[in-house]
């Protein structure tokens, strides 16, 4: 080779740029996706090759993954076909995306990370979602480039009918960048890009109340909104997601974490071994095996030790292992030719700035469509109109070419269009006032059938004429207006709304700590029910209607076991009313207290059993809740939280053996995850109920065996924590304490019985005495009526909510049960099952719009035989029998 032909250079300079062509070829052409279809070049091209070269649709049927690599890697992707198939598959995963665009058929992995089989083994197809990218490709829509090797085109973008950017996201690295974005729901997508097109100015505060957040092909917990707001404003913000554990406790006593959930992009298999290494680690003492279900509702399952604290375990898991990680949110994608930085608003803008151009391409390309064929049926029109002179041209020429030049000298007045019902429009075929035929036109006429020179395909080719116009009427219209565009782009997405949306895999919850969750969530009604074996659940109270007393009831909570298996029946223990700002205080058997908000209790419908209450509280071994309290939220003026402010009273603890014991409520602002000490319990004592007074309330100790006594609580000084209490009454051999109630003249102290039996009786009938006697009957317990379950204050307004041992549950209103003496047995309730028993009752302030369904009516009571009629008289007080203090 001649030195003139070589040139020297700087090394640097073509390193540099070298470089420089392929970042941007790599930036560009391989790892980020396009804001308008939200697709990757490899993923473009092989869903372009899957619907152009195969017409691999929904309908047709599965072809081999190896043919569609082939085709696209020979026609347009010039890269390895492993790269290719790896591409191909993860659009088929459904652990991958949030809407697959192809239909696997075969092998295509598993969520813990299992490969593919290879190609030759494995089909695919196109989705409905697929399909819907690439609809009206045909028609002109997007522009097309050649390809790598000149023999055909190729699109640069898809028409892309869904904002798939969002719903699919998407993951990548190039050089000196990286984009990460989550998937969203892919109906509320579509109502953001339509609020977005309604009004263009609309806040992120208003878009934040449509589009909640990510919403993962994986289902799991998404923690906080901070993440959620950052990525929204500027494109870049972190995402904490947490999978799901519940906790399970087996007959013999030992519990279990179910693990239904992990987060996504997480390897179960790789979470596994995680675990097994901390407990081999000693990490984890608590765990005493584990196993792998893999099937939908399970994944793995962790057996504890018999004294572990299944809270504690649930903590250490996710502060330990990857069940709570983050998602780093970069949403940067390929923008008018460039990387660019993008908010939720840029992306929503890009997609409809997008669909707007496709919209009024394809507008444009029917419209042309259009055009030609009234051009054509224009000619038909004027064949036939002029039959004989057409027909004698024709048969007068030599050959083709004299003919079609003998047609185009042929013109007419536009006066005689008109009379054959022909639009003269602006068109090629009119020149001045003349109307003379197109090449086209006089193609179209010497293509003519015989048959169609009937009357019949005349009058069939006037109504297409019409009809064409119509089109090209409407079709001009869409192109002035840009309303009519916008219409059109919202439609077609309500459309794919309705036939694809599914509904919202991952909640969206608040982080502890991060925001006022109660500017959040309704403070509505809220009733909070608790099993014997410790299933709890909160329900709206609308759900429970009013019913007349006596009547059968509806399902309330659902029960375990069978009825008559003291080891395996359940049933609920404490039945509540609160709102969902308040605080509960949940006292435990061991005299220990737990506070945690309405809220934050695990929602069940009416009929649903609930989750256990180790899911909630970190409950000591052993530990079971006895009594609850709710103290309704209260705040300053500055909105500061005060509801454990020394103003606000007294917790009034009664204990089963008759003992009772006041402590400050500011005493209890310090609680904590585990719990403090409430109250010192002797060995066999157990805590009854708790009350929140004043200070000088009155009070009344409601025994199994229908005793009670009345007394002021000012006779109990205050004391701390720590403390036993001391006597409120001296309860018979056998006998204990049920209920706890406060006095108000104003209202009545309803009693129920296990039988299902109760009364009202005004608290004048209850005589004031001091602390430490027997008391004086409340209720007259017989046979029939069987002993004392529960007593609580009403008043005439209040509705009552009854539960049986069966989960039978009953909404009554109060007034529906008649006053009567304390000597008395009092009236039907609920009608019980046979073997079914009355466990608990509880005050509900009424709704306005509750039904009443009349079952007995409220004059029927329960006589000693156990009939029921109309009997007033029963409620009349007996002669009273009292056993005073001084008595005692």
């Amino acid at each position: 080779m001649s030195n003139d032909f070589i040139e020297p250079i700087n090394v640097a300079d073509e390193m540099s740029k070298s470089f420089l062509d392929y970042s941007m070829s790599v930036i560009i052409s391989r790892a980020l996706p396009d804001a308008r279809d939200g697709l990757k070049p490899s993923q473009r091209r092989l869903l372009y090759a899957m619907h152009h070269d195969l017409s691999l649709t929904p309908s047709k049927a599965h072809l081999k993954c190896a043919r569609i690599v082939g085709d696209t890697m020979g026609k347009y992707h010039p890269h390895g076909d492993s790269s290719i198939y790896t591409t191909l598959v993860n659009m088929a995963q459904p652990w991958t995306l949030r809407e697959i665009l192809v239909d696997g058929q075969g092998n295509f992995g598993s969520v813990e990370g299992d490969a593919a089989a290879a190609m030759r083994y494995t089909e695919a197809r196109l989705t409905h979602m697929g399909s819907s990218m690439l609809t009206d490709l045909e028609k002109d829509t997007v522009d097309h480039t050649p390809t790598y090797d000149e023999t055909r085109t190729e699109p640069v973008v898809l028409p892309a009918s869904i904002p798939n950017l969002l719903v699919n996201g998407g993951t990548g690295i190039a050089v000196g960048m990286a984009t990460n974005i989550p998937s969203h729901n892919l109906g509320e997508v579509i109502d953001g890009v339509c609020a977005r097109i309604d009004n263009p100015q609309i806040p992120i505060e208003d878009l934040k109340q449509i589009i909640k957040g990510p919403d993962f092909a994986v289902a799991c917990e998404i923690r906080g909104y901070k993440g959620i707001d950052s990525y929204f404003r500027t494109g870049r913000g972190s995402v904490k997601m947490r999978g799901t554990m519940e906790v399970v406790e087996k007959a013999s006593g030992t519990s279990m974490i179910m693990i239904t959930q992990v987060p996504h992009g997480v390897n179960r298999a790789v979470l596994q071994q995680r675990i097994a290494e901390l407990v081999r680690e000693k990490v984890l003492t608590d765990i005493s095996g584990m196993r792998d279900l893999s099937d939908d509702e399970t994944c793995i399952e962790i057996t504890l030790k018999r004294d572990a604290r299944p809270q504690v375990v649930v903590n250490q898991i996710y502060k330990l292992t990857s069940m709570e990680t983050s998602f780093g949110v970069n949403m940067l994608a390929i923008h008018e030719r460039r990387p660019k930085q993008m908010s939720l608003t840029d992306a929503l803008d890009a997609f409809i700035e997008h669909r707007r151009e496709v919209v009024i391409r394809r507008t444009r390309y029917l419209l042309q469509k259009a055009e030609d064929r009234a051009e054509n049926l224009e000619a038909f029109l004027l064949a036939l109109g002029h039959l004989d002179d057409f027909i004698k041209i024709i048969r007068d020429s030599k050959n083709r070419d004299e003919a079609r030049e003998r047609l185009k000298s042929y013109d007419f007045p536009t006066k005689t269009a008109e009379q054959l019902g022909i639009l003269v429009r602006s068109q090629p075929s009119i020149v001045g006032d003349r109307y003379i035929f197109t090449d086209r036109q006089v193609n179209a006429i010497l293509e003519l059938r015989l048959y169609q020179l009937t009357g019949m395909e005349r009058d069939k080719v006037k109504g297409e004429y019409d009809n064409i116009l119509i089109d090209i009427k409407d079709f001009l219209d869409i192109l002035a207006k840009e309303s009519r565009v916008l219409a059109i782009i919202k439609d077609e997405l309500l459309v794919i709304k309705e036939k694809f949306a599914t509904p919202r895999r991952c909640p969206i919850l608040p982080d502890e700590g991060e925001i006022a969750v109660e500017d959040l969530i309704a403070n509505e009604g809220m009733i909070v029910t608790l099993s014997n074996r410790g299933y709890i659940k909160r329900t709206a109270t609308n759900e429970y209607r009013v019913q007349g007393r006596g009547g059968k009831g509806v399902r309330g909570m659902e029960t375990r076991g069978k009825r008559g298996d003291d080891e395996e029946q359940d049933f609920v223990e404490h039945l509540f009313t609160a709102s969902a700002h308040d605080y509960l205080m949940f006292f435990t058997n061991t005299g220990r207290v737990y506070v945690e908000r309405v809220y934050e209790l695990p929602e069940g419908s009416r009929t649903s059993k609930g989750r256990s209450i180790k899911n909630v509280l970190n409950l000591q071994a052993e530990e079971t809740v006895a009594a609850t309290l709710r103290l309704e939220r209260k705040t300053d003026e500055d909105g500061n939280d005060i509801t454990f402010g020394e103003e606000n009273g007294f917790v009034l603890f009664a204990t089963r053996s008759g003992k009772v014991k006041k402590t400050s409520l500011v005493d209890f602002k310090n609680y904590r995850k585990d719990g403090i000490i409430a109250i010192k319990l002797e060995e066999g004592n157990e805590l009854i109920d708790v009350r929140l007074t004043s200070g000088q309330d009155e009070v009344i100790l409601v025994t199994r065996k229908g005793l009670s006594l009345r007394f002021n609580e000012e006779q109990a000084r205050s004391m701390g924590r720590a403390t036993a209490g001391v006597r409120g009454i001296n309860p018979v051999e056998g006998d204990y304490v049920v209920s706890l109630a406060m006095v108000d003249e104003d209202g009545t102290l309803l009693v129920a019985s296990e039988n299902g039996i109760g009364k009202r009786t005004p608290f004048a009938d209850y005589r004031s005495q001091s602390r430490g006697g027997k008391g004086i009957i409340t209720m007259k317990c017989t046979e029939k009526t069987g002993d004392v379950v529960g007593a609580v204050r009403v008043y005439t307004e209040d509705d009552l909510m009854l539960m049986t041992s069966g989960g039978q549950s009953i909404r009554i209103r109060t007034a529906d049960i008649r006053e009567a003496g304390r000597n008395t047995q009092g009236v039907k309730l609920v009608t019980l099952k046979e073997g079914e028993h009355l466990r608990d009752i509880a005050r509900i302030a009424p709704d306005e719009d509750d039904e009443q369904e009349g079952v007995l009516d409220s004059d029927d009571v329960v006589e000693e035989d156990g009939s029921t009629e109309v009997a007033p008289e029963a409620l009349e007080s007996e002669p009273e029998e009292s056993v005073d203090s001084d008595e005692a």
